[in-house]
């Protein structure tokens, strides 16, 4: 007996389109169309009018993204014969809880698909920070001068046997730590789920969290945002990083005790390339604005643009495997949620 109704499962859609452009084009649509009927390629972006009602009374598998309305006991009671909710993005915090895994709804996320653009905008800060390439381009545009930026080159930088240091070995960590293993690094890492042997396999060194920071030139967070976690980065742990050193933050704001950070920038002592803040919008007056040894960028870091595409890729691939059976790769219990960022 099929889990469906049919051979070709009713799909709808749940995501903001200003927010998700790119991430499923047409041929995904239409690719997914021929494994199921696609109820409507508009996205819902309520669950509580006329149009979602009528979608959600035929969907058997729900596709959202960012921006979809959260999947509660009201939203469900309106979805008698959904199976499946795919996630065509990161977390699945803001959307969902125990109503859907209650009713046995399988999920899936597209976390991994994610993780990509943030390793490689983290391989690239750590490249640029081992250069200083901020601290060379606010020289040599200030004054435009070029032999200021001279003295530089004779210090103890570049990307040759540095110490890079990464907390978290999530989606992204280990990612980063894949994209570093052709460079000649060294590569720290704290993570207290990894023991010794998945170290090795890794090729990192597995360290305490304070000798991490400690001992790397560069130190790359990448740990989830959990109570656990939260304000792990404080003014104990940054005072202990290297004169020179510096801080990428692309994990999220939480994790950091921002005055202390700003206060330790304040110095000049280290640098930092911060893509997330808490909150995530800083205020106006953020000294994260204004101070010369910080590179912030506006939550950039992970999927933009035709980077979305994958999201959506990786979610369709999910709404496949389901429909055929196979095991989904971005699958989700309900004992996952508590470590999840």
């Amino acid at each position: 007996m099929t889990r469906f109704r049919s051979s070709r499962p009713g799909i709808a859609f749940a995501m903001q389109p200003s927010r998700t452009r790119h991430v499923l084009p047409a041929a995904l649509v239409q690719r997914l169309d021929t494994v199921g009927r696609v109820l409507d390629a508009a996205p819902m972006q309520r669950f509580d009018d006329e149009r979602a009602g009528q979608l959600l009374a035929e969907a058997e598998i729900l596709v959202t993204g960012w921006g979809s309305p959260p999947l509660d006991a009201p939203a469900l009671a309106l979805a008698p014969h959904l199976k499946l909710v795919a996630h065509a993005a990161g977390t699945v915090k803001g959307i969902l809880g125990d109503s859907l895994f209650d009713r046995g709804i399988s999920v899936s996320h597209a976390a991994q698909a994610n993780a990509l653009p943030v390793a490689e905008f983290t391989l690239a800060a750590i490249l640029f920070a081992g250069k200083k390439v901020f601290q060379f381009r606010n020289r040599y545009v200030g004054d435009r001068n070029r032999q200021r930026t001279v003295p530089i080159q004779a210090e103890a930088i570049g990307n040759y046997r540095r110490t890079v240091g990464i907390i978290g070995a999530s989606r992204v960590g280990r990612r980063v730590i894949e994209l570093l293993s052709p460079f000649d690094y060294r590569i720290l890492l704290h993570d207290p789920m990894v023991d010794e042997l998945e170290a090795a396999r890794l090729g990192v060194e597995r360290t305490g969290l304070d000798t991490l920071m400690a001992s790397a030139d560069i130190v790359s967070l990448h740990a989830p945002s959990l109570p656990a976690t939260r304000r792990m980065i404080d003014a104990g742990r940054l005072a202990l990083m290297k004169d020179g050193a510096t801080f990428i933050n692309t994990a999220r704001g939480a994790l950091v005790d921002e005055a202390a950070l700003i206060a330790v920038l304040n110095t000049g002592r280290i640098d930092a390339v911060i893509d997330v803040t808490d909150p995530d919008i800083p205020e106006t007056t953020s000294a994260l604005f204004d101070l010369p040894n910080v590179f912030l960028t506006p939550h950039i870091a992970g999927a933009v643009g035709l980077e979305r595409t994958r999201l959506g890729e990786m979610a369709v691939d999910e709404v496949i495997r389901f429909i055929e059976g196979r095991p989904m790769l971005g699958a989700i219990r309900r004992e996952d949620m508590a470590h999840m960022a």
